[in-house]
This record gives structure tokens, C-alpha cells and sequence, in this order.
């Protein structure tokens, strides 16, 4: 029965609406949004995950943050790093994110699309009753994309914490939903057999081992169904039924060995061994690291013991012996293999992961020969949970090298600049100093003249404007003034005529030209305005250019120091955990190992007294025949 509870037990919360992969906004208008969605396409959800945090952080940090081009998107970004940590199994950051939405001003259509999200990140945590308590918290309106997903879910959550009853009346209501086709049949044939309702339970599970479909996992599921079924109906030595329903599973499909077992039992439990040879004979063909294969292997002698054909029981039980010994030694050189390191070395071979079936792919390498029995330990939650944080942290590892190489080149840059830079500079800054000493001269002198142009709006002072000719032309009538008066001589009157009219004719074009030459002036200054103005740019331009080229190779010293000793300090923290998690996963192999070693040694004993005892048959048979000659 405890055989039959694990089948049972093995697809019961099997689902079809595991998270989907990323989805694109129809309209993409922030490129660095679109630049994290696709990451996540490709599968990398770290750098999907650091580009979207860092962008989600520098909108959250703005004073307008409507203005940004990811507020477009808020809600889809805010989901959408949600699903990235959880694909990434990080489920309390996952969870979190998605409460923040939860718990915002957002449409209750978003908020139950939210709770849906948080309550799969519960259950996927092996957290039902955390689960139910979400689920619980939708009300109203639901997004028709999820509904049935949303019901399925809830089932699967009610079935984990036992509520078969209510898990029952949800799933019946879930028969008509193509999406999950045999996924809610199966899970409401095995929640009747835990309810007790042995007969409705059964019928289900009949109903979903005869679905037709070619969708690969529809194909699985319904394989499974007839397996749950025909073994249970085996237990119950009900032979005939279960054989009908054995046959069914595909000889290709994932259930077939076990089927094929089963099938060949249910015929020999009738004591009709040849026809239980038929599935027997297919199945001892095939892998022989498969439990189903090598308990065939002492099923088929077994069969032509009880058909009295001893000789060759005793020749396929000795050939059984010979390959259990193989497997044996097989097996101790695997646990000497896992144990070396190998088995962690060929986990992370990046060729493999060109592969979806890189895990299979893994059986070729001549150097692992433990993965031969590692393919169901592989396949479990618990296995791929730990393989999954195993590699995430190589490829942490990976990334902590490839950054530590990063600062490398920028330390190599920043001397490259140091060293072209540093030669030009002070031939540079000796002509600026000079040029803005010029510079400073001339912004006065026309501060002067602006300052003068505001006071003769008060008080006019025609001199002012006077140009440079007029300015010369009284500069000489003044020279000759002094000259003629030296030593205190009288003025000739005819000449201090002259000079008074000269200098009369001067003043009144100056005075009359006044209105004019202000005018003027004041264009003058516009234009000497203007052309300050791009001189200040052209200066401000410099400056900046000066400081870049200064800030191109100072000041990185410091913060490339604290960067290294972050990477430095992850790096033993990734090296101590890639040390524990690889010792779990080896400890988990090597225990797979022995334990299917122990089951060979059984068999091993077995297929010796089997041997002998067919061996005497055989002799014994001879003999009487040849007495009977």
C-alpha cells in the first residue's frame, strides 16, 4: 500500500499554471523596462532583476515621477519583479513586492491578480496554510486570464491543507477548462480517494487516463492517471481491470516501465506467464539503471521457472547476476566519482546548458557515470530546488570574476587618461590663467560702461560719448593751451579766439550728436552684451571640459578600493555557500546511490538463490529424462 500512497502522493499537486514567461507591454515607451523584459526572455533573470530594481529605484526617487516614461508601466514593473524574483527563487523579495502592489491604491482587478501571485509563491514554498490565508483575501472582480488558474490554485491550496471536500466541488467545476485538460481530472480523482468516495474518485481518474490530446504534459498526466489507477486496482488483485488500464500508458511515455511491470505482474498473478512475458521481455530491453528493468530482470527467469523451462530461467537469472555486479561496481565507483568532485563539475558545464534536456544529456559524459542513477533523484522538487541555488551561485561566482576583471580595465583606463592628460594640463592652465586675467579685465571695463550708460539716463554728460578723433582734437587744444601760457605768459588774443571757437565747434557736436551717439551706445553695449554672453559659454564650456578631463582619472581610487573588498567579501560568502550546497547535493547522490546499491545486493542474493535453484531444477529435469531413456 505504501508503494501505492507514493503514486498517489507523486502528481497530486501537478499543475498546469506554472508561471509564464514575461509579457510585453503592447506599447513599450521606457527602454530600460523593455531592456529587463527582455533578460527575462532569454532566461537571465539576475541582470533582468538588477536593471529593473535600479530602475525602479530611480522612479521611486523622483520629485515628478509622472514625468518619467516608466510610469507608463508602474503596475506591469512592479508585477513584473515580482515574477522575475520568483522565477529567480527569491521568494521573500518576491513576495514583498507584490504586497507593496497589494496594499497600494490600485484597481481591485490588480490587487486579486496580485494575491493570486502571492498565494503561488506560498504554495510554491511549501507554505498551504500562508497560501490559504492569500487565497481567502480575493474579492470582487478577477482578471478572466487567471480565473481558471485562480480555481485551480485554490484547489491545490484546500487539497494541501486537507479541505478534500471544498477542493472537490472547485475541481468539478474545472472539468470544462481546456487549459487544464486531465490536470483537474486527475487532482479530483485522487482528492475522492482521500475523501473516502473510492467509487467517484476512480471513475476520474478513468476519465482522465482516456483524454486525447497532443500536448506533451496532457500526454503525461494522462499516463499517470492510468498508472495511479492500474496499480491500485493490481493491489487489489482486481487483475483483469488493472491490466485493461496498465495498457493504456504509451510504451514511449515517461510511466511506461512501471506500466510495463505492473502489466506483466497483473497477467502472472492470473498464472498465465506467457503473456506476462510479452511486457516483461520489452521491458528488460531497456535501461538497465531503472528499477522497473531490473526487477523485470528476475520477473523473466521467474516466469519461465514457473513455464519449466529451468535452463533457461538459470541462464537469464546468471546473466541478471552479471549485470548486477556490473551495476554494483557501477554504482561504488559513482559514490567514488561524487565524492572526488566530478559529479558538481559536470553540473556546471556550460555546454550542457545549450540543452533542455541537458540533464540527460549529462548520462554521455564518460567521466559521470553516477548520473546513470541520478536521473529520478534529478528530477525530484527537492533535488532541482538545490541544483537550481547551486548553479545560481557558480553563476554568482562567475559574475564576481568577470567584475573583479571589470575594475581591472578601469583601473587600466583611468592610468591611460592619467597618463595622456597630465602632460597637457599645465601648458593648458598657464594660457587659461592668462586669458582669464584678460578676460576678467574687459567684463569690468564693461561693467564701467554699462554702470555709466545707467547714470547718464539721470544726469546726461555729453564727454562721455565723445569719440576717439574729438577726444585727440581737445587733448591738443589743451596741449597748446598750457603751452602758450607757460611760465605764466599771457594768451595771444587771436589765438585764444581760435582756440575758444575750435573748441566751441567740438562742444556743439558733441551736444547735438548726443541723443544719436546715446543711442548708439547703448546698441554697442547690446552687442558687446551678446558677444559676453558666448564668451561666458565659451569659458563655462572650457571649464567643464577642464574638470572632465581632471574627474577622468581622480577620485576612483577610493571607490574602486570599497568595490573590491564588497566583491571580495561575496566571494567567500558565494565560495562558503557553493560548499555547503554542493556537500548537500553530493550527500543527496551518494545516498541515492547507496540506496539503490543496497536494492541490487537483494536482488543480487536473490537472482544467486534463484540461479541455484534453477540450476538444480534444470539437472534434475535432464536427469530424468535421460532415466526415462
Amino acid at each position: 500500500m505504501s508503494r501505492l500512497i507514493a503514486i498517489l502522493m507523486g502528481l497530486i499537486f501537478a499543475s498546469s499554471s506554472m508561471a509564464a514567461g514575461p509579457v510585453a507591454p503592447k506599447e513599450l515607451k521606457d527602454l530600460y523596462f523593455g531592456e529587463a523584459l527582455y533578460y527575462a526572455m532569454q532566461g537571465d533573470w539576475f541582470d533582468s532583476i538588477a536593471r529593473l530594481d535600479a530602475e525602479l529605484q530611480q522612479h521611486h526617487g523622483l520629485d515628478e515621477p509622472e514625468r518619467d516614461t516608466l510610469y507608463h508601466h508602474i503596475n506591469h514593473a512592479e508585477f513584473a519583479v515580482g515574477d522575475f524574483e520568483l522565477a529567480y527563487r527569491m521568494h521573500y523579495r518576491a513576495g514583498r513586492a507584490i504586497t507593496r502592489v497589494i496594499e497600494g491604491n490600485v484597481e481591485e482587478t490588480v490587487r486579486n491578480e496580485a494575491i493570486f501571485r502571492l498565494a503561488r509563491i506560498y504554495f510554491q514554498k511549501d507554505q498551504p496554510l500562508n497560501a490559504l490565508h492569500a487565497v481567502e483575501r480575493i474579492r470582487g472582480a478577477v482578471p478572466q486570464k487567471i480565473r481558471d488558474d485562480l480555481a485551480f490554485l485554490r484547489a491545490q491550496i484546500l487539497m494541501a491543507n486537507g479541505r478534500f471536500t471544498e477542493a472537490a466541488r472547485i475541481l468539478k467545476d474545472l472539468q470544462g477548462a481546456k487549459s487544464l485538460q486531465g490536470f483537474s481530472a486527475y487532482n479530483l480523482g485522487i482528492v475522492m480517494v482521500f475523501d473516502g468516495q473510492e467509487r467517484e474518485g476512480r471513475e476520474y481518474l478513468d476519465r482522465a487516463g482516456l483524454i486525447s490530446s497532443s500536448d506533451a504534459a496532457t500526454m503525461a498526466i494522462k499516463d499517470k492517471a492510468n498508472l495511479v489507477l492500474g496499480t491500485k486496482l493490481l493491489e487489489e488483485r482486481n487483475t483483469l481491470s488493472a491490466k485493461q488500464i496498465l495498457d493504456r500508458v504509451r510504451l514511449n511515455g515517461p510511466f511506461s516501465n512501471r506500466a510495463l511491470l505492473g502489466s506483466g505482474w497483473a497477467d502472472a498473478f492470473e498464472e498465465n506467464f506467457e503473456r506476462a512475458l510479452v511486457p516483461w521481455s520489452i521491458l528488460v530491453g531497456r535501461e538497465v539503471t531503472d528499477p522497473a528493468v531490473q526487477e523485470a530482470m528476475l520477473a523473466v527467469p521467474y516466469a519461465y521457472g514457473k513455464l519449466n523451462v529451468h535452463s533457461k530461467a538459470a541462464l537469464m537469472y546468471g546473466d541478471a547476476l552479471q549485470k548486477f555486479i556490473a551495476e554494483i561496481d557501477k554504482l561504488g565507483a559513482s559514490i567514488k566519482s561524487i565524492r572526488e568532485g566530478k559529479f558538481l563539475k559536470a553540473l556546471v558545464r556550460e555546454e550542457l546548458k545549450q540543452d533542455t534536456n541537458w540533464v540527460v544529456k549529462l548520462r554521455e559524459l564518460p567521466e559521470t557515470p553516477e548520473t546513470f542513477y541520478l536521473l529520478d533523484l534529478m528530477a525530484s522538487h527537492d533535488f532541482q530546488e538545490s541544483l537550481k541555488n547551486y548553479l545560481d551561485l557558480e553563476q554568482l561566482r562567475k559574475k564576481l570574476e568577470i567584475w573583479e576583471r571589470d575594475l581591472d580595465a578601469y583601473e587600466e583606463i583611468i592610468e591611460q587618461r592619467r597618463a595622456y592628460y597630465q602632460p597637457l594640463l599645465p601648458a593648458i592652465d598657464r594660457e587659461f590663467r592668462l586669458l582669464d586675467a584678460q578676460m576678467r579685465l574687459r567684463l569690468e571695463q564693461r561693467d564701467r560702461i554699462e554702470e555709466r550708460l545707467q547714470d547718464m539716463l539721470v544726469a546726461p554728460r555729453p564727454d562721455y560719448l565723445a569719440n576717439a578723433a574729438e577726444r585727440i582734437f581737445s587733448e591738443r587744444l589743451t596741449y597748446l593751451e598750457e603751452k602758450l601760457t607757460t611760465g605764466g605768459a599771457a594768451m595771444p588774443e587771436e589765438i585764444g579766439a581760435r582756440i575758444r571757437r575750435l573748441r566751441g565747434v567740438l562742444h556743439w557736436n558733441i551736444f547735438t550728436e548726443y541723443d544719436h551717439r546715446f543711442t548708439e551706445a547703448h546698441k554697442n553695449l547690446h552687442d558687446l552684451n551678446h558677444a559676453i554672453d558666448l564668451l561666458k559659454k565659451q569659458y563655462g564650456a572650457f571649464v567643464r571640459t577642464r574638470q572632465a578631463a581632471t574627474q577622468s582619472y581622480e577620485g576612483y581610487e577610493d571607490g574602486i578600493h570599497r568595490q573590491r573588498i564588497l566583491i571580495g567579501a561575496a566571494g567567500e560568502k558565494v565560495e562558503t555557500l557553493m560548499a555547503r550546497q554542493g556537500h548537500m547535493l553530493e550527500t543527496m547522490a551518494v545516498n541515492e546511490l547507496s540506496r539503490r546499491r543496497d536494492r541490487l545486493d537483494e536482488f543480487q542474493v536473490k537472482a544467486r538463490f534463484a540461479l541455484a535453484d534453477s540450476y538444480d531444477r534444470a539437472t534434475r529435469t535432464q536427469t530424468q529424462k535421460r532415466v526415462g531413456q
